[in-house]
């Protein structure tokens, strides 16, 4: 089923958090992640005709956006940066990334 959502996470970026969070716990999971991953297939069920989409247009304005938490993961407390950028409006690119270690203030994330 994890292996299914990390393939799908390519063209459907909405489910990258999740997935990633219920992949860290294949080894030991519990019925917690199971149900976790029972609604995305839901979800995926019901936004199967939805996906990105590029129109052809003349606007080609590269935007970009970044932001970051301090320690919002409550399971570990590290902190999480995250950005997209956009040419027009069109997604280009995108990264979501947890710091390795724990920040002890909000300068330090």
């Amino acid at each position: 089923m994890i292996g299914s959502l990390l393939y799908l996470i390519a063209s459907k970026p909405d489910i990258m958090f999740t997935t990633c969070i219920c992949a860290r716990y294949q080894a030991d999971p519990k019925e917690s992640h199971l149900l976790a991953v029972k609604r995305m297939f839901r979800y995926l069920k019901g936004t199967a005709k939805h996906g990105l989409w590029y129109p052809k247009d003349k606007d080609f304005e590269l935007i970009g956006y970044s932001d970051a938490d301090f320690t919002g993961c409550k399971m570990d407390r590290k902190s999480t940066t995250g950005g997209c950028q956009l040419l027009g409006s069109r997604l280009v690119s995108w990264t979501s990334k947890k710091k390795n270690t724990e920040s002890t203030s909000t300068t330090e994330a």
